[in-house]
């Protein structure tokens, strides 16, 4: 959510911003904003001026009882009831009025950065840059599901019975390599100063609307039936949800954590689940990091953060490319973002396995975050990137770790995690 003294001062570039993300239907909720903005303004004018008569008159009727004026004070007793009447009605149309501006301004989008390249859907997403070279064999890949299936690790048919489609049982040496990959990632991240974190697996609605936008939740959320509580997406809603109503002491500035949970995902839409794979479920797991800090340090942050992503895919022999998300495939609350997209050599593109953004203050006056500096308090920037998500990370080390004779090569940052295996063998029936 904008700030809106936006609206108010500029709201060309509120307009503008608007035309770029290719969200024209939205335009007139500016000009809408503006006059509800004048009509609350006005109201509140009424409100202090009849306050300060209200006090006023209160200390008249204190003057005339001490002179024994009865029939005066009674008089402006009267006013003064008349008045508190109107105020009532003056606050209760300001809280109406101040509802129809936050609904509007809730699906106004962020401002984008200035660097975001423009188009309207991810087909205008731009590669920035390649990390590894994407390699085909010379011998075929299977498809994933079969590379898990062939080694005893995936098992579609009893979650079916028990699930349904979009879940998955994984087994044996898949089952401890998915682990395997998500301790990894959460260790690089400690190395790195963040601090690990488990946190709740379901916020109430409050968070859910604080962290992402309406869109998004309908399209995302699962609902706890009677209940204010929706399954988290990613633990990201969660760790922000953690600092709602919260003044951090600047000093403690930036904040960074990383954090592991369950992530579930209604995934309504055209792509559909996979009936075979695992690629789009509804159930995954993920390490995630998510950063707290000042405006000015947020675009160094977003550079260290989508970079951690490249060295940690690197570190398990996946080749990935950065790709700079577009003004059209920007979610509303997103200033920037960018993919992390790893190599399929099976079907020889790449496909995303991370996404970072940076979302200005939006977050943070949604749910109202701010820090306490020498000047006052003021609103925090927050990011957030994908450390691992498997099962998509593990489709992606399955393609690009697999052998002509079907083992799968565990590479040294793994084996740890592996009890000291160098390969997952194929199962002998």
């Amino acid at each position: 959510m904008i700030d809106i003294n936006l609206i108010r001062n500029n709201p060309d570039i509120v307009k503008e911003n608007i035309k770029k993300k290719f969200q024209d239907e939205k335009l007139v909720l500016v000009d809408e904003v503006i006059e509800l903005d004048k009509k609350n303004r006005a109201l509140k004018v009424q409100g202090d001026d009849l306050r300060a008569s209200r006090n006023k008159l209160s200390a008249e009727v204190g003057k005339f009882m001490k002179e024994g004026k009865k029939e005066e004070a009674e008089k402006i007793k009267a006013q003064v009831k008349a008045d508190a009447e109107k105020l009532l009605e003056i606050e209760a149309e300001q809280a109406k009025i101040d509802e129809e501006i936050k609904k509007r301004m809730m699906v106004i989008p962020n401002i984008i950065d200035s660097s975001v390249p423009i188009g309207r859907d991810d087909t205008f997403n731009v590669e920035v840059q390649r990390f590894g070279e994407p390699k085909v064999p010379d011998f075929e890949i299977p498809y994933h599901a079969d590379i898990m299936n062939a080694v005893g690790g995936l098992d579609k048919d009893s979650a079916g019975r028990t699930s349904g489609t979009g879940f998955y049982y994984l087994l044996g040496d898949i089952a401890r390599l998915h682990e395997a990959m998500l301790a990894y990632g959460r260790d690089y991240m400690i190395g790195k100063g963040f601090t690990y974190c488990i946190p709740p697996f379901m916020i109430h609605a409050d968070v859910v609307t604080g962290v992402m936008s309406f869109a998004e939740m309908d399209a995302m959320m699962y609902k706890i039936e009677n209940e204010d509580l929706f399954l988290i997406g990613t633990s990201e809603h969660s760790m922000i949800g953690r600092f709602k109503d919260q003044t951090i002491k600047e000093e403690d500035l930036p904040i960074t954590l990383t954090s592991y949970s369950p992530c579930f995902r209604k995934e309504i839409g055209s792509h559909g689940l996979e009936e075979r794979g695992v690629y789009r479920v509804h159930q995954f797991e993920k390490q995630e990091m998510v950063v707290l800090c000042k405006a000015e340090d947020a675009m160094d942050w977003y550079n260290k953060m989508w970079s951690y992503s490249v060295e940690i895919f690197r570190n398990l022999n996946i080749p990935v490319r950065q790709l700079e998300c577009c003004s059209g495939d920007l979610a509303d609350l997103k200033v920037k973002s960018c993919d992390i997209e790893a190599w399929s050599p099976r079907q020889q593109k790449y496909f995303e396995v991370c996404s970072c953004s940076t979302l200005g203050d939006a977050q943070a006056r949604r749910l109202n975050i701010k820090a306490k500096g020498k000047n006052g308090n003021y609103l925090v920037n927050t990011l957030n990137n994908t450390v691992l998500a498997s099962p998509r990370a593990l489709i992606a080390f399955l393609e690009n770790n697999y052998n002509a004779d079907g083992s799968i090569s565990i590479p040294e940052v793994l084996r740890p995690y592996m009890g000291g295996k160098e390969k997952i063998e194929k199962v002998t029936k």
